[in-house]
């Protein structure tokens, strides 16, 4: 079983649902709190970073 070093974003508040991440030299790792299931979903830098600039775009843009 793999054990991750999760951080919780700096964007949470005590209380909050929180995404938390975690990475190693090929994939990211991220989960969040609120989640039941606690699935962790496991994109590959590229496609994270594909999201991140989406994202960012995305908040620009709006």
């Amino acid at each position: 079983m793999t054990t991750h070093n999760w951080q919780k974003s700096s964007h949470c508040q005590e209380g909050d649902a929180c995404v938390h991440i975690s990475a190693d030299p090929t994939t990211i790792h991220l989960t969040e709190s609120a989640d039941p299931t606690q699935a962790v979903l496991n994109p590959t830098p590229s496609a994270f970073a594909a999201l991140l600039h989406s994202l960012r775009d995305r908040r620009h843009s709006g």
